[in-house]
């Protein structure tokens, strides 16, 4: 399958190209860093851009709602949608994010298309009640 592929020549080009942090603890910070820095560009868009607003309040559920139900009250507070500059700005940290997610991976030997396979399974699985 071509997505598995994709996700083992990611995770292999990784391996090659990460030299400086091999590291364990190099890698959990720069993990945290990129985490960080992919949740600034989202706030930006919002502060510094004005592309996304956030429109939160309390979230008003009925009693005796279904689970089911749940998405109709819920909502993801954002209005708007990213403009180019945004968009670019967040996919260049989410893919930041992933480099570092990879590196982790190998260094723990674990192959990332089986941890989102598995994932994908127990979603499946569990549905709507796996974060319940």
């Amino acid at each position: 399958m071509l997505k598995d592929i994709i996700y083992d020549e990611f995770q292999h080009t990784v391996s090659e190209l990460l030299l400086y942090n091999r590291s364990i603890l190099d890698l959990l910070a720069k993990s945290q860093e990129t985490n960080a820095r992919m949740n600034r560009a989202i706030i930006k868009s919002v502060t510094g851009c004005g592309c996304l607003k956030i429109n939160a309040n309390k979230k008003q559920i009925p009693s005796g709602s279904t689970l089911e139900e749940l998405k109709k009250y819920l909502d993801s507070h954002l209005d708007g949608e990213l403009c180019e500059s945004c968009r670019e700005a967040l996919e260049l940290e989410m893919g930041r994010t992933l480099f570092y997610m990879a590196a982790l991976c190998n260094l723990l030997d674990l192959n990332m298309y089986d941890i989102l396979i598995k994932e994908q399974k127990k979603l499946k699985t569990l549905g709507i009640y796996n974060l319940a």
